[in-house]
């Protein structure tokens, strides 16, 4: 019976502790300040008739300049954000191994030269003394022998001009196409080596889009289409026409690369600015529920908006979502028509929070 009698108050205290704490969590909550919201009527908009697919604007002229051969940069000419025109010089490697290289080929060709002018009067000559029948077959076919030779010598020594020339070549970077420099990655002095990008150069007098497009959709994307390009950074909507189509998305993820030239291009476009592109849809949209997408709430893979309960507190709904039509996405499941949800708020809302609509 004593154990009893002890364990009776304990029970009473935890109890009286515990409704305390709840009674006070209810009274923070409910003295709380409404949050102020503003809400839209979730409708049957017939007006979706384009998808969007996000991408980011690149010129369509662009390159990553390298060199073949190793050695020390001598000099870089340009900078980021100098113009430059077909054939500028850019950057300039040290070539005295190539120097000594080059008079050591001339000094060859010359030797070369010399054998090949004494093989052919000597060809020349034994040419006549066999018509005579003055020299043996053996002798006639060994002076045709040592002329050919020489002549083998002379083009291999031509040979090795040209590809000691082609090295020159390399050492010197020039612009293949007039623009401008983005980026250099080299300084005076560095160490080049073959294929490592020196400099990149782009025109910026054509821009294109590149966007991936999802398996969903690409079966109504075709060649020549012509499409709306939204660039938010600089608001603006520039008109686009599809140039080019993945067959495969085998090395993108499951998605297709799609091209898109822009028609006209303003100065204020850059190149890794992020754009929407809006292809045409010919999906009926009559019994499509679509919703802002600025009203979205993501947590990892999942997307919900809030909505208002008849208490008026907010009340998070899971959604399944659908294709993207510019700034809307459709629901497939989690709302209804004529439903209300939340598009803004004064305040963090949370499950539960209180709210007062605007």
């Amino acid at each position: 019976m004593r154990k009893h009698l002890y364990i009776f108050p304990l029970i009473a205290t935890t109890l009286l502790i515990t409704s305390c704490g709840t009674e006070n969590k209810n009274d923070s909550v409910s003295t709380s300040p409404a949050i102020i919201v503003k809400v839209n009527k979730v409708q049957n908009n017939k007006n979706a008739s384009f998808l969007s697919v996000s991408g980011k604007i690149q010129a369509e002229k662009s390159a990553d300049l390298s060199t073949r051969m190793m050695g020390y940069v001598d000099k870089v000419h340009v900078n980021v954000g100098d113009k430059v025109i077909k054939g500028q010089l850019l950057v300039s490697l040290k070539n005295t191994d190539l120097q000594a290289k080059k008079a050591q080929v001339n000094a060859n060709i010359t030797q070369a030269k010399a054998a090949f002018i004494n093989a052919e009067k000597n060809y020349n000559r034994f040419q006549n003394l066999y018509k005579s029948n003055s020299i043996t077959q053996k002798e006639m076919d060994d002076m045709t022998a040592s002329y050919q030779m020489a002549k083998a010598g002379l083009e291999a020594a031509n040979q090795l001009k040209n590809e000691i020339n082609a090295q020159f070549a390399y050492s010197n970077i020039i612009a293949p196409f007039g623009g401008i420099i983005t980026r250099k990655n080299i300084e005076n002095g560095d160490m080049a080596s073959p294929g490592m990008p020196l400099i990149s150069i782009e025109n910026p007098s054509v821009f294109e889009v590149i966007a991936m497009v999802p398996e969903t959709e690409i079966s109504e994307i075709k060649n020549e289409t012509k499409v709306r390009v939204l660039v938010k950074s600089i608001n603006s909507l520039i008109t686009g026409k599809v140039t080019e189509i993945s067959a495969s998305s085998k090395n993108t993820g499951g998605q297709y690369l799609v091209k898109i030239k822009l028609e006209k291009s303003t100065g204020s476009i850059l190149s890794g600015m992020f754009a929407t592109v809006q292809f045409p849809s010919k999906r009926k949209t009559n019994n499509m529920v679509l919703i802002s997408k600025d009203a979205l709430i993501s947590n990892g893979q999942l997307n919900g908006v809030y909505t208002v309960s008849q208490s008026n507190k907010a009340l998070l709904r899971w959604l399944r979502l659908g294709r993207t039509y510019g700034n809307q996405v459709e629901v497939l499941s989690g709302l209804s028509i004529n439903e209300s949800y939340i598009i803004s708020s004064k305040g963090k809302l949370y499950n539960g929070a209180k709210v007062t609509i605007q």
